[in-house]
């Protein structure tokens, strides 16, 4: 690794920096033989935990894999997440991945069950192939806009500026707010190659494109792709992939808007199983005309123990469906009571779940571990950090938690930036951690001061 990373810190829109904390994993990081890297797509460490997914995703494209899942259990701020996202990308670039927390199913509008099932039904995907009007480049210049809303005092994201540039071919685009709003999802930066769709809107990252890389440090974060050649806009084979819930909701809004404005907002709640028995006979028939396959997804459900008994049915059942997506359970939990009941069971399931289950573990990060996981996350987030910030960062991982020291990343980028500093230094994520407590401090101000607090 590098001795702290370069660059300028530069004062920043706030609707361009919502960088997701996984977005710059691309695999689990294994050799051609299955073997964990130390260090690679976007991974670091859990070697034995990375292996074991590589096994279970080498079982699902075999097909092999039906009427089982997989639970992921270690202690908090392990790479659990991580890893089921790596396990999506290992899958295809065009496997749906939908991640809910177990507490979501138990919505005051919907039936646990009804929760369940459309995130099932988004983590099968339907890839169709067809001729699209597409705008394709490398990005040569972004800039986002900001305007003022009637509705919010600071200004909001308006949209963007970009230019495009292949081999032969250069154009500059105005882009609307919801295509920027995808751009900034994708963290789309300057020299990534993407693919914007001319009648949707829909945005592709393709890739980092060759000789474009902005790492000088050895961790590959991007796949590198050729500079796409010809004009800018084309007509180009696209595959797009739609989910069954995709067709659900289109084909409730249909039925909804045949009946009344009512039936519209009812159908936002739940969705009836006629509409879904219509969905399944169109997929059935694009199926039969080979106009589309089945893409199933990674469906992960985190903190798993928080759900009871009719949800553990209902996913016990719909593994052994025809086109079920591998469902990844994980937990924080040792032995604890099942949900609603007083029975106790390992990480609070059901022992005839956990053996339908492959359980993967994984186990708290080193030091030198965290260390890597710091410096990607700031390169991620375009942070520079001296050598004596990033050390500090990584004793604070240790300390505290890493999680707490990833988070302490944007405060001290602006602690600097106020100071008119080019990267973070050492003092500066001092001040961060003078303002902002950790858990386990919280803990201890709590119990100092419970007799204040209200209860």
């Amino acid at each position: 690794m590098s001795g702290g990373l370069s660059g300028e810190l530069r004062p920043r829109a706030a609707a361009a920096r919502r960088v997701s904390i996984h977005s710059h994993i691309r695999g689990l990081g294994l050799d051609e033989n299955g073997k964990a890297i130390k260090i690679a797509d976007g991974l670091v460490g859990q070697e034995k935990a990375r292996e074991a997914a590589g096994v279970v995703v080498e079982i699902v494209k075999q097909g092999k894999f039906s009427g089982r899942g997989i639970l992921i259990a270690g202690p908090p701020g392990t790479g659990k997440t991580a890893l089921a996202i790596a396990i999506a990308r290992e899958l295809g670039e065009d496997t749906p991945f939908v991640a809910i927390n177990a507490s979501e199913i138990y919505s005051v509008e919907k039936k646990k069950t009804e929760v369940l099932m459309q995130a099932f039904r988004k983590a099968i995907g339907v890839k169709v192939r067809e001729q699209r009007t597409v705008y394709e480049g490398v990005v040569a210049s972004l800039k986002y806009l900001r305007g003022r809303s009637a509705f919010y005092p600071y200004p909001v994201l308006a949209g963007a500026e970009i230019t495009l540039e292949t081999t032969d071919d250069s154009m500059k685009l105005t882009l609307g707010p919801e295509i920027a709003e995808q751009l900034i999802s994708l963290n789309v930066k300057k020299g990534d190659v993407i693919m914007i769709d001319a009648d949707t809107g829909a945005v592709r990252r393709i890739g980092r494109a060759k000789g474009r890389a902005r790492r000088t440090f050895d961790v590959d974060l991007y796949r590198t792709v050729e500079i796409p050649s010809g004009p800018v806009k084309k007509r180009k084979d696209v595959v797009r992939v739609f989910t069954l819930h995709d067709i659900d909701v289109s084909i409730a809004a249909q039925k909804a808007v045949a009946t009344s404005l009512l039936g519209l907002l009812a159908s936002e709640r739940e969705i009836d199983d006629e509409v879904r028995r219509r969905a399944d006979e169109t997929v059935k028939k694009l199926l039969d005309e080979g106009k589309a396959e089945i893409v199933p997804g990674v469906l992960f459900i985190d903190d798993a123990h928080i759900l009871d008994l009719e949800a553990f049915s209902f996913l016990s059942k719909a593994m052994e469906s025809e086109f079920a997506p591998l469902i990844v359970l994980a937990t924080n939990r040792g032995m604890t009571k099942i949900r609603g009941t007083d029975i106790v069971s390992p990480h609070g399931i059901p022992r005839d779940i956990l053996d339908r289950l492959l359980i993967v573990t994984t186990r708290p990060y080193t030091r030198d571990e965290i260390k890597a996981i710091i410096e990607i996350r700031a390169d991620e987030e375009e942070i520079p950090l001296s050598e004596d910030a990033l050390e500090l960062l990584a004793d604070i991982g240790v300390e505290k938690s890493l999680r707490y020291a990833v988070q302490l990343l944007e405060p001290s980028r602006v602690i600097a930036m106020r100071k008119g500093k080019t990267k973070v230094e050492r003092e500066d994520v001092e001040e961060a951690s003078r303002l902002f407590v950790d858990v386990k401090t919280s803990v201890e101000l709590a119990e100092k001061y419970g007799d204040l607090m209200l209860r």
